[in-house]
């Protein structure tokens, strides 16, 4: 495969090029808005082109696009590679609004090209054990769901992620949106209504909420409680699931790396469940993304995914905003 990075980004840097390439896949260029950027950051990635015109990038070669810019980008980037028939993995969340998003699946749909959303946590082996685990029957019927998802924010990420409402930013759109399609994946159901409560703990300049804890129920009936922030840098992220029959408590879990241990407590007692998938989580993705280009199933996390993780995250802003509990359909 040959690939258009849409976005000069350090998660592309850091993550998915050198995923891309341990996957044999191409990186054929790079577009950023900023003509001197694109040309470093294809210098400094050993890329051999870079644009910073977007019509230039979806002329070139390629297959498919990677869209990591700032999130109120991703949208119009997503709807014109898709016109150019270009195959599309786009960073969460996939837009600002519901109206967006559900245009970016619809241009796909309609120019018959692949849409996948990068939630790389859902890839995770540990978490298909997690998955195997419930559908198994193992905790009985499930009743609560746990996630801690607090980290502190490398000062080299911060910029937009804390100072511009207009790009997208915020831990809710950053972190809690990966915690939303975690959830949906486990527990195999849709949310329905949440409240939630965020705060500003002086990372931001501009009141940006930098933590968030949030009570979604899912339509089975679960009630689930995650809590994210950007300001808390020596806590170790978790996942439970608590049920009629066991409960299942996972650390180290909601991170980049395929890490993590699984402990079951039922009737017998407690027990570590061993996960032999150790994978990358983005080699991965790519794979998957590439089978599914090919006919051979489908992402691991599609555009409705990323739609649906959206307007989870999307929810919990107007709960937070107007202090009362929000159906999921008035987003």
């Amino acid at each position: 495969m040959k690939w258009g990075l849409i976005g000069a980004s350090d998660i592309a840097a850091t993550r998915v090029i050198p995923a891309m390439r341990n996957a044999g896949h191409e990186v054929y260029g790079v577009m950023s808005s900023k003509k001197d950027r694109a040309k470093s950051y294809a210098a400094t990635n050993l890329i051999k082109h870079h644009t910073s015109e977007i019509e230039n990038l979806l002329s070139w070669p390629i297959d498919a696009v990677y869209i990591s810019t700032t999130n109120d980008l991703h949208a119009e980037q997503a709807v014109a590679a898709a016109n150019a028939g270009k195959h599309i993995l786009c960073e969460k969340p996939i837009a600002l609004n519901v109206s967006d998003g559900q245009r970016m699946i619809n241009e796909a749909k309609k120019n018959g090209v692949i849409f996948a959303t990068n939630h790389h946590i859902r890839t995770s082996g540990v978490h298909q054990k997690i998955r195997e685990i419930v559908e198994n029957k193992l905790l009985g019927d499930i009743y609560l769901a746990r996630i801690n998802h607090v980290v502190g924010l490398p000062e080299r990420l911060q910029g937009w992620r804390l100072d511009s409402a207009v790009q997208g930013a915020g831990v809710v759109l950053d972190i809690t949106v990966h915690n939303v399609d975690t959830l949906r994946a486990a527990l195999g159901s849709e949310i329905t209504s949440v409240i939630a409560y965020t705060s500003s703990n002086g990372l931001s300049q501009t009141g940006v909420e930098d933590t968030a804890n949030c009570t979604f129920l899912f339509a089975n009936g679960v009630i689930a409680n995650t809590s994210e922030s950007f300001a808390i840098p020596f806590s170790t992220t978790s996942f439970e699931l608590h049920g009629s029959h066991g409960s299942m408590v996972a650390t180290n879990v909601m991170t980049q790396d395929p890490t993590g241990e699984i402990v079951l407590t039922d009737s017998e007692g407690s027990r570590i469940i061993e996960v032999e998938d150790r994978d990358n989580l983005y080699v991965k993705t790519l794979l998957q993304f590439e089978k599914a280009i090919k006919g051979l199933g489908s992402p691991y996390a599609t555009g409705d995914d990323g739609f649906a993780a959206m307007q989870g995250a999307l929810a919990v802003l107007l709960s937070a905003k107007q202090r009362r509990v929000v159906q999921i359909d008035e987003v």
